[in-house]
């Protein structure tokens, strides 16, 4: 790559209120991203972004608004008791036990994201792990939980604790019956992580309902992990689609 060649790069040495703004501007494009993609199931989904002043808070979409309308100025903060602290509509109660459990157990989890996307739900039916069958999908080897225990809507604290047991250390999780959630160290990361990961389940379903796919061997996609599944890897291949939200719906920043 040539030397003079400019690439974007995460903003650095953001004051906390400059931080705070430019979390939320990410939080509203990452819905606007969801919405463009059909990853809505009614009222269910969500994703939450750590606030940089108080890790106790997070800020989140409000509940029952289309992700295709959030903009900026609609984002809600939340405490981890689920008390809504900023904005005038409540807080998904769902998303409260999923997201507090697991930005309680993953303080370097800026931001967690989770949807009821299509391909992600059929792929969950199937109880198993991603399988390194693309360059895509090595992302995720060695790199995602499994939650089997699926009990109904998350409204009982435990059921949080669990999904958040079952992420661990990883960047996602498949939850069996449910869906994918995902976690980056930016919004970014974790927005994008959920959209490959709903993409590399599609492509396995695909794989499997024509035949046998071939799996990458595991050195190889333990290199391709570590050159594409990283988190500043996250935050760049998000880029583009951050760029077309912004040139395209520029009300999402009001």
């Amino acid at each position: 790559m040539p030397e003079n060649c400019d690439l974007p790069v995460p903003p650095m040495g953001l004051s906390e209120d400059e931080e705070r703004a430019q979390r939320k501007l990410d939080l509203a494009i990452a819905f606007r991203v969801f919405g463009k993609f059909g990853f809505s199931e009614g009222v269910a989904g969500h994703i939450t972004a750590r606030d940089p002043g108080d890790p106790n808070l997070f800020w989140v979409n409000p509940f029952g608004m289309s992700f295709n309308q959030i903009r900026v100025s609609d984002l809600i903060c939340v405490d981890h008791e689920g008390r809504v602290i900023h904005g005038t509509r409540p807080v998904n109660r769902a998303a409260f036990i999923i997201h507090a459990q697991v930005h309680a157990a993953r303080p370097d989890a800026v931001a967690a994201a989770h949807a009821h996307s299509l391909y992600g739900k059929a792929f969950s039916s199937l109880g198993i792990e991603l399988a390194p069958i693309t360059q895509d999908a090595c992302a995720f080897y060695g790199d995602h939980g499994l939650y089997l225990n699926y009990s109904g809507v998350a409204y009982a604290e435990e059921e949080g604790k669990n999904i958040a047991a079952a992420i661990g250390d990883y960047k996602a999780a498949i939850l069996r019956n449910h869906g994918l959630i995902t976690v980056g160290s930016s919004v970014s990361a974790a927005a994008w992580w959920f959209v490959t990961m709903e993409r590399s389940c599609q492509a396995q379903l695909v794989a499997m309902a024509a035949g046998t796919p071939t799996v990458v061997d595991h050195d190889t996609a333990i290199l391709v992990r570590q050159q594409i599944g990283n988190e500043p890897a996250g935050w760049f291949q998000f880029r583009p689609l951050w760029e077309q939200i912004m040139a395209t719906q520029p009300d999402v920043a009001s």
